[in-house]
């Protein structure tokens, strides 16, 4: 376990409040892709950032926004390092950024077992682990596109409720 100085866990509270260009509605840490920030002398900051997925287009607009808010902080320079390993993974969104996914119309990914396989829907049909509606909470749903508005998410619609949403993917 690393020890964080007190400014570091202050910076990474600044930077991890930062919204995700894509996903307004979670912070970076929510999102779970801040990894660290490290003091690298009194007024440098080293900051390790890990793309949703290798090639991820929102990577440059979080690393500004990452240096925006340091900067506004008070820190001089400020460097943003991608990190690939370990792999994000949608294991890290917080407890907190899936009740938001939900509240904003967005299914959240569904938390799986770390020895769980990871199983992805290739077609338009129902799955033995259903996705819930976040509008109406039925798990009668079925997937549309394996794509939405983003490669993170899958467009689905509800059988029930009829409404079409999207679903953060399992990765």
């Amino acid at each position: 376990m690393v020890t964080l100085t007190a400014l570091e866990a202050e910076l990474l509270e600044v930077a991890g409040a930062v919204p995700d260009p894509e996903l307004p509605v979670l912070t970076l840490h929510e999102l779970g892709v801040l990894r660290a920030v490290h003091v690298r002398a009194e007024d440098s900051v080293e900051v390790e950032l890990t793309p949703t997925y290798t090639g991820c287009p929102a990577i440059e607009a979080m690393s500004l926004d990452i240096e925006r808010a340091l900067h506004k902080h008070g820190i001089r320079q400020v460097s943003v390092r991608t990190v690939l390993s370990p792999a994000w993974s949608t294991d890290d969104i917080s407890a907190e950024g899936r009740r938001k996914l939900r509240e904003f119309g967005i299914a959240p990914p569904r938390a799986r077992d770390a020895c769980e396989p990871l199983l992805i829907e290739l077609g338009p049909t129902r799955t033995t682990d259903p996705v819930r509606c976040p509008h109406c909470g039925s798990a009668d749903t079925e997937l549309l596109s394996r794509f939405s508005s983003t490669a993170c998410k899958a467009l689905r619609r509800c059988l029930s409720c009829r409404e079409p949403f999207d679903h953060f993917k399992e990765l």
